[in-house]
Formats: structure tokens, sequence, C-alpha cells
């Protein structure tokens, strides 16, 4: 494995075939039905067992097409947008003026004679989810400003544009209920410049080309697990994994293209290598996890495996950094000592540590966390995960990319994503050799 991960890591062939090629992988679109295919292809190409579950459907699927505007004036400019998912597109390139969003029923009866063709300046400013979610947006006359016949809205977006959608909003949908409106986030700059024309009552107007699609469904998703099924205890596991979906504004790459290309590589290394392992290795990629952690909840929930039967869940769903710790339990420590010991060094001028977790245990989580890892720890399976850092001082900053239209193929890092992968194969291998599960003595307090 130590050899084949340095001659021929395939890490980032998958991160590019997963994210130039199938692209951003939202659920009910067929971006992630093809992910899905593809990962099991790949799964059994290398003799893996496959299992494909069907976690659940939605109603209405949704595909994210092109999109461009601009500003049809004397200073007429390109405009940079994006729109939440399972938002309305325009259906062609769509004209209109602009108007400023009401704040009374006054102002509304004002200007309602004015709203039909036109574009609608919101005051809030977006964090990426749509305006119709009204908890978020606190915008007032939404539906009787669609009524009276606005081709969308318009929000300024914060400085790294977030693109998100409503999670209760997209399970409602019903194909006689679709939106019908759009609904843009606009760059900051731009945003001021357009406003202050509008404000001034300039003469010009906005043009929108905005190919979003709804599906028709319902649009079923589902996990991939790939298992290296072990020699003496077949019922026993370790498991490693990632989540396949990811927001379709961009292509994720970082999120979680980064974990699933680094999980199916460890996959790769062990299947291709010929280890034997004495316990079952799982490769989970899950579904859903952008949606709720329907996946990882769904396999946890319906006990896929028995609880006391998984020696540890490692999960990957951070930045492109390079795996460098393991902290753990005291009962732990000299297991992680013996299964680390061939990779400590694998990166000479950034080795693996090992090291006992400080302070007194906590309780067990009683309510899920913001990834896979989440439903397993809850159920009291031990979830030690790897550590990640930018050791090269590489400058990656994970907040400037997360859920937004930067997650992008070129914001990877090969030389943390490629050893990354190649520790985590070795790490799965050495737990499932021990002799006996892990210890999970001092893991919670309870």
């Amino acid at each position: 494995m130590l050899e084949m991960g340095r001659e021929d890591n395939r890490t980032m062939e998958y991160a590019d075939y997963l994210s130039n090629r199938i692209g951003g992988r939202i659920i009910g679109s067929g971006a992630l039905e093809e992910a899905e295919k593809w990962v099991a292809a790949q799964f059994r190409s290398w003799g893996l067992e496959v299992m494909v579950q069907e976690v659940g459907q939605i109603n209405v699927g949704f595909e994210r097409g092109p999109w461009s505007g601009r500003m049809l004036s004397e200073d007429g400019m390109t405009l940079h947008f994006g729109t939440p998912s399972y938002t309305a597109g325009t259906k062609g390139p769509q004209k209109g003026h602009v108007v400023l969003e009401p704040h009374s029923a006054n102002e509304f009866n004002r200007i309602k004679g004015t709203l039909k063709g036109a574009w609608v300046m919101l005051d809030s400013i977006s964090k990426g989810w749509p305006v119709d979610w009204r908890e978020q947006a606190g915008t007032l006359f939404y539906n009787e400003m669609v009524e009276a016949g606005i081709l969308g809205f318009i929000q300024k977006a914060d400085r790294y544009m977030t693109l998100l959608y409503d999670r209760k909003h997209c399970y409602d949908l019903k194909p006689d209920s679709l939106p019908t409106v759009c609904d843009i986030k606009l760059d900051a700059e731009q945003f001021d410049i357009i406003r202050k024309k509008a404000e001034a009552k300039k003469d010009f107007l906005l043009e929108f080309d905005i190919r979003n699609h709804f599906r028709v469904g319902p649009i079923k998703y589902h996990n991939v697990i790939g298992i290296l099924r072990g020699r003496k205890h077949p019922d026993q596991y370790v498991l490693l994994g990632a989540h396949l979906d990811s927001y379709d504004s961009a292509t994720g790459a970082v999120d979680d293209g980064n974990g699933t290309a680094v999980t199916m590589e460890a996959a790769r290394l062990l299947a291709e290598s010929g280890a034997q392992p004495d316990r079952s290795i799982m490769f989970c990629i899950w579904t859903g996890e952008e949606f709720g952690l329907l996946g990882s909840k769904y396999f946890v929930e319906n006990r896929t495996v028995p609880y006391e039967n998984i020696s540890n869940y490692f999960n990957r769903d951070g930045g492109p950094t390079l795996t460098t710790a393991l902290n753990v339990p005291q009962s732990m420590y000299d297991d992680f000592v013996k299964v680390c010991k061939p990779v400590l060094n694998y990166v000479e001028d950034a080795p693996l540590t090992v090291n006992v977790r400080q302070g007194e245990p906590g309780p067990r989580p009683d309510k899920p966390g913001g990834s896979d890892h989440s439903y397993f720890a809850m159920n009291g399976i031990p979830t030690i995960s790897f550590r990640e850092s930018d050791p090269y001082g590489l400058g990656f900053n994970y907040r400037e990319i997360w859920h937004t239209e930067r997650d992008r193929y070129n914001k990877l890092i090969p030389e943390y994503m490629e050893p990354s992968a190649v520790i985590n194969a070795v790490v799965a291998y050495g737990l499932a050799n021990l002799g006996h599960l892990l210890s999970r003595d001092g893991l919670y307090n309870d």
C-alpha cells in the first residue's frame, strides 16, 4: 500500500471525475444519480462487495444549467450572481426594470402598478437561503409581489457567495406548486451600484438568463458502501466514510469530493494490494449529508450492522488538508500507536502523531452535529477521526469555500490528499487486524 500510494496514487483522478466530469451533486439531481452509479462501479471493479441502500426520495428534482446576467445601460456591465438550488429559472433571457422593496402597505400600494415585469431589490443581505424562506429573509409582501407579476428578487450577497436551499421547501414541492420567480444573490459591489441608479431613477434595465429546471419525481437517493470482507471476524467492522452529495452552485470538490476521493483511494489501495483483514472494512459513501445527515442517520438508525461490532468510524468532511494527528482516549492509545507505526513518518516533514486526549471525557452527544459521524457518536460508537492541518503553510481557508461558488477542483491540494488516503488505508487495516475491537473505556462519561 505504501508503494502504491507513492507510485500510483489515484486520489486526484477520482476528485477530478467527481467535480469536473459530474459536478455539483444535490439530492434530486441527475449528477447525484450518476455519481452513485460511478462510485458503485468503481468499488465493484476493485473486487469489493457493494451495498446500495435506498435512503429516501424527493417529490421533485432539480437541475442547474448555465446562468448569465447584465446591466443594460451606457455604463453597462456583466453581472456576478448566483441562485439557491430549487429556485426558478427565467425560461430564456428576461429584461426588466428595477423596483425597490416596499416596507409598508402604503409603499406597496404606491408601487404596485410598477411591479409587473420588474426585478425587486431587497434590503436584506443574503445568507444563501431562498427568499421565500420567510423566517430568514424577512421579506414583506412576498406573495403579493409575485402575484403582481415580478420577474424575481435580488439580494445582496456576502463577500463569499453562499448559495443554499430550503430543505423543507424542497420536500414540500409538488409539480403544481413550483417556484415561479427568480431568486438572485448579486455581488455586493454591483448591488450597491444598481441600487444607487434605481434610487436616482436612472434609465437602465437588467437582463438575466438562468437555466434552472425542475425534474419529474419522485427521485430516490442512496448510500453506496464498499465492503472488504474480513477473514476471521466478517461481522465486525472498521468504517471509513465521506458524503457524496454537495451543493451545486459549484462542483462540490472540497465539500465533500475531497473526502469521497480519499475514502475511495483508501478502498482501492486495500483491495488491489491484496490486503486480507481479519475484520471487515466498510467504505461508506453517504447521501444527503447537506440535507441533514440523511444517509448516515439511515445507516445507524436501521442498525445496518450491530453497534457493538463497530470498532471505529473515521469521517472525512473538512478541507483537503493533511492527516497529521489522532487524539484518543487512554484506553485506545497503545492500539493506535501500534497500528499507526507504518505511517508515522510517511510524510517526513509532517509526521503523524498519536496523542492521549486531555481532560475528563464528556457526555455522549444527544443531538446531531455537523457531519456524518454524529449519529454514530449519539449511539456510543467510537468516532475517532484524524486531525488535519496545513503543515506546508499553503494558506487554505475552508470558510472562504464552504458552501460557496468557490468549491471547485482548483481548491484541492494533492500533496495533502494523496498521502491522507494512504494513511487512512493503513490505519484502518491495522485496526481491522487487532486482536480485539477498540475499548470504549473513557470514550464518554456515561
